[in-house]
């Protein structure tokens, strides 16, 4: 039997043994992962990040990022319950909340903080949580550490989710759904689970992640969603806003509720103010110039179609791989003729299978953009 950890091998094996025998079982699986940083001016298009309207390096982005670390330092410097809650975070929270058509908005450090925060702060061991099965890692460890109850359902299985609350013994009920799965890049059918929830009582959690942005306010909003009782809405600042932090938006009692309740938020410094007014500038810009999201709509449509792929509800393109290795080789290949792409493996996704993850990003000249589809054309076709 090989050992999982270093108690199975009793008290002489050192934490070291136990380390070098794990990174050996992840290289024989080919599931070894590493570090490579990259220069300012990397000359490789890249199509492997979240920056899907290539906002991070826009002008007025930027320059607003620099002129808030200019005048309020270069972090909050506290809790947002002690002196940690800048003009910024109010200004911030106003206008995502506006965007979003939601009545109010509370800002996190990390769009992981906002999951933990409004699975911790809602429900505990005495409550119940039905989950998707894709759903992102971090709503999992969220249901983790709430301790509640748990029922996975099969993805996007609306009739498996009535199912699960039919059957629920009347305790509180959250539901966890992604707007955009960032996986296999479809999307949830949201009205159906919103009135599912609505007549049974539950409170349906939907994160934005990979909706804001690449669809304006998000896909709760183009539902006609926005301010359903029965929902609430967690986003990031980190993918099409170009910037970095997190928001869970809902009720003002909701709101109230996490500020005094969620452990991610009490305990956390708050937002830096470069990186709150950098998603504010890119917010502002996602509202007022929606040409961005559709050349990213138009060019990670054509490129599924030039693969033979099913199109993504969003802007990351996945293609199935025959295993890790031949993913990590393909990834390689790309890499070698100047396109940087993601590369999706067990335990990172749901389903066991591996992917090359490429980004649709109007970030990248037109004649970037041609050149990286015309080898990842080639890359794919030598590798599958």
């Amino acid at each position: 039997m090989t050992p999982s950890s270093p108690d199975e091998y009793g008290a002489d094996v050192s934490w070291s043994d136990w380390l070098a025998e794990q990174a050996a079982s992840r290289e024989a699986a080919g599931l070894t992962r590493r570090l490579r940083s990259r220069g300012p001016d990397d000359a490789v298009v890249d199509l492997a990040g979240n920056d899907y309207l290539g906002l991070s390096r826009d002008e007025r982005v930027v320059r607003a990022a620099a002129d808030a670390a200019l005048t309020w330092g270069g972090g909050a410097g506290a809790s947002r319950l002690v002196t940690g809650t800048l003009d910024l975070h109010t200004e911030l929270e106003a206008e995502l909340a506006e965007h979003l058509g939601q009545p109010a908005a509370l800002t996190f450090s990390t769009g992981y903080h906002a999951n933990l925060a409004v699975v911790t702060a809602l429900v505990d061991r005495d409550c119940h949580v039905i989950s998707d099965a894709h759903i992102h890692a971090s709503l999992v460890d969220a249901v983790r550490l709430s301790r509640a109850g748990l029922t996975v359902v099969p993805h996007s299985d609306v009739e498996a989710v009535e199912d699960a609350l039919s059957r629920g013994g009347g305790e509180r009920t959250l539901v966890l759904a992604e707007s955009i799965y960032s996986v296999l890049g479809d999307a949830a059918p949201l009205a159906e689970l919103a009135e599912v929830c609505h007549r049974h009582g539950a409170l349906l959690v939907v994160d934005e992640a990979h909706g804001l942005g690449v669809h304006g306010p998000g896909l709760v909003a183009r539902a006609g969603l926005a301010g359903h009782p029965s929902l609430v809405v967690t986003a990031t600042l980190s993918k099409a806003l170009g910037s970095q932090g997190g928001a869970v938006l809902g009720s003002a009692d909701l709101v109230d509720h996490l500020v005094n309740r969620a452990r991610p938020f009490i305990f956390d410094t708050g937002l830096a103010p470069a990186a709150a007014a950098a998603a504010l500038a890119a917010l502002r810009i996602v509202r007022d110039e929606p040409q961005w999201a559709e050349l990213v709509r138009t060019r990670v449509g054509d490129l599924a179609a030039a693969l033979g792929v099913t199109p993504p509800a969003g802007a990351v393109l996945s293609v199935p791989m025959p295993s890790p290795q031949t993913a990590v080789a393909a990834q390689a290949a790309a890499l070698d003729a100047g396109v940087r792409v993601g590369c999706f493996r067990p335990p990172s996704v749901p389903d066991g299978v591996s992917r090359l993850r490429i980004t649709g990003t109007a970030g990248v000249a037109a004649d970037d953009w041609e050149r990286a589809v015309e080898v990842l054309l080639r890359v794919v076709k030598e590798h599958q």
